[in-house]
């Protein structure tokens, strides 16, 4: 069957890993290339423009999109390697970046160009749309990861940052580590209220509605993949502890009632309910 003239004019992008995200990219960039899909697991729903296929179809489109957990990077990279052509650009979408990089670097082979990106968004927050959402973009071989980027930035509207792993995951340990934490926390200590609460409340729960649905995969990789989480957790668990250490101190004695000197005499104010009235 002959090619079309709309397929001809688009490229071919292969998904490995067709869970929400891997759903939400295809989403995203149906309209604007040929989609080959592949996921190892049972059917989760389909995508209208992508076509399911098998992994090595999938590997030998023009750019492959690695949508797994980052535990199962190094997987995908051996699964996809063999089937990869010279000049493929390979991109993965994890929440990390250092450890992901080195597997791709280590893993793909040296005639494909590797970009390393982290959309700062997930299906949750980018239900209304992804215009203005940002993503990290990180240059690792080759000089279509650049290309990408500017597509990401002019056709998705996607608000750009270009950065190196090392500096991502550095910010990254405070930005998502201690939003994931609080979120984990706050989701173990419901029900909690939902009637008097403040706008400051209602907007500390927005946030933890937008990542309470993570795949379990996600909150390990953000809390364990990241080399700079632990120093973040513990200087946090240090504070908290500072803070409670603070609250449970034995409050100072209760003052006696307070005395008003009324010109050269002294009067005692009686607390109300104290029985001096009659």
């Amino acid at each position: 069957m002959s090619s079309s003239p709309v397929t001809l004019l688009r490229p071919t992008v292969g998904i490995v890993g067709f869970g929400a995200f891997g759903r939400l990219i295809a989403r995203h960039l149906a309209p604007h290339a040929v989609l080959r899909v592949y996921d190892p697991a049972p059917a989760a729903g389909d995508v209208p423009g992508a076509t399911r296929a098998s992994l090595r179809e999938a590997a030998r489109c023009a750019v492959v999109i690695l949508a797994v957990p980052v535990s199962r990077l190094a997987e995908a990279v051996a699964g996809i390697a063999p089937h990869l052509r010279p000049g493929t650009l390979v991109v993965d979408v994890g929440s990390v970046k250092t450890r992901p990089v080195a597997i791709m670097c280590a893993g793909l082979p040296p005639h494909v160009e590797i970009l390393a990106t982290h959309p700062l968004f997930g299906p949750q927050s980018a239900a209304g749309g992804i215009a203005g959402l940002k993503i990290a973009v990180c240059p690792v071989r080759g000089r279509l990861g650049l290309r990408a980027a500017a597509f990401l930035r002019r056709v998705l509207g996607l608000a750009v940052i270009v950065t190196t792993p090392e500096a991502h995951d550095r910010e990254a340990a405070a930005v998502q580590g201690l939003t994931h934490l609080i979120a984990k926390v706050l989701v173990a200590m419901e029900p909690l209220p939902s009637r008097m609460t403040t706008r400051s409340f209602d907007l500390l729960m927005q946030a933890v509605g937008m990542v309470r649905h993570d795949a379990p995969e996600v909150f390990q990789a953000i809390e364990r993949a990241n080399p700079y989480a632990p120093e973040v957790r513990r200087r946090f668990f240090a504070l908290a502890a500072r803070c409670e250490a603070e609250l449970s101190d034995d409050p100072a004695p209760a003052p006696a009632p307070a005395a008003l000197r009324v010109g050269a005499s002294e009067r005692v104010v009686p607390e109300i309910g104290a029985g001096t009235m009659r």
